[in-house]
């Protein structure tokens, strides 16, 4: 029976203290599937400065199942999987972080059900170790994305750690929008999907890439990809706003003249003009979000450069 490949995909920026441990957690699970299944084992360096890159070049020195790609500079873990997608040769693809908060050992798991015949296993987290703050504000940026887009309706305890077969990730490769959210990508590919229950770690080594500057850019990305309801509320704010001081005009007019009450005057138009600037600051905000990503995407420049594969620079490709 021929083996089926598997690339664990594994997108890795200033990892150098995880990555040794995340290989060799990943080898006793790679070992105990090695009579079904070949694996690779494909790193992204995404600008790292740090010895990431240097640890990936010891690793595949000693596991001939590593591959590793250089980017040229810090693209984000989004690029990074992208460049990962075009990259991989296995038959299906599985994507975890180098700092085992996403278990190695639900791969087994994983598998089975691509066997089944899902071609998109996602990791589904049973409770995530957050700030009652943080988890309040993740649940209401779902179901806010879930309203706002017909085509993305996330599970709010599902990442990345998924497994995507090969025509999953042919259909994802396709897409080469540079302003990319990938969670957001899965659902619009569509397939069959089906998720798989487990807990979620603390991080074996280093610190979180991901500050709060960086989730915000996140949730603003995946919001402008996949909807244009901020427009629309915007149309629906300015119209309302009209309605209102329309109103308000017809009534100052009708006590002016039947009733003879001065018209209002400067507290009146201060707040008239700071409410109106700002509404129509952030309708300006809200379509300059919009102008700003047709203007990048109408570019067309290559989303990603490789400075190098596996040390060799004269193997890169877009």
């Amino acid at each position: 029976m021929n083996k089926r490949k598997v690339t664990l995909l594994v997108p890795a920026y200033n990892e150098e203290e995880a990555l040794p441990l995340f290989h060799a957690e990943v080898c006793k699970v790679m070992g105990s599937l090695s009579d079904r299944y070949d694996f690779e084992l494909l790193f992204i360096n995404d600008g790292s400065k740090d010895r990431t890159l240097e640890v990936l070049e010891q690793l595949r020195a000693k596991d001939s199942r590593v591959n590793y790609i250089d980017m040229s500079r810090n693209y984000g873990k989004e690029i990074g999987m992208l460049a990962g997608f075009d990259h991989a040769t296995g038959d299906c693809v599985i994507t975890l972080d180098a700092d085992l908060q996403e278990p190695p050992e639900v791969i087994p798991d994983m598998l089975a059900k691509w066997e089944e015949g899902y071609d998109d296993v996602y990791g589904n987290r049973r409770e995530r170790r957050q700030s009652v703050l943080k988890k309040a504000s993740s649940r209401l940026y779902h179901k806010m994305l879930a309203g706002m887009s017909r085509d993305v309706d996330l599970t709010s305890n599902a990442g990345d750690f998924r497994l995507l077969d090969r025509r999953c990730v042919d259909a994802i490769s396709a897409l080469r929008e540079s302003q990319r959210y990938t969670k957001g990508l899965y659902e619009i590919i569509g397939f069959s999907k089906a998720p798989v229950p487990y807990d979620i770690k603390e991080r074996v080594a280093g610190k979180s890439k991901w500050k709060v500057r960086a989730l915000l850019r996140l949730a603003v990305d995946g919001i402008t990809s996949h909807s244009v309801m901020p427009l629309k509320l915007a149309s629906y704010m300015g119209l309302t706003v009209s309605l209102i001081a329309f109103i308000y005009l017809i009534v100052v007019l009708v006590k002016a003249l039947v009733w003879g009450d001065p018209v209002s005057g400067y507290p009146t138009i201060v707040c008239l003009i700071l409410l109106l600037g700002g509404f129509i600051l952030l309708a300006l905000g809200i379509i300059g979000e919009y102008l700003g990503r047709i203007f990048m995407e109408t570019k067309q420049r290559p989303p990603y450069f490789v400075n190098s594969i596996n040390g060799d620079k004269r193997a890169t490709r877009l």
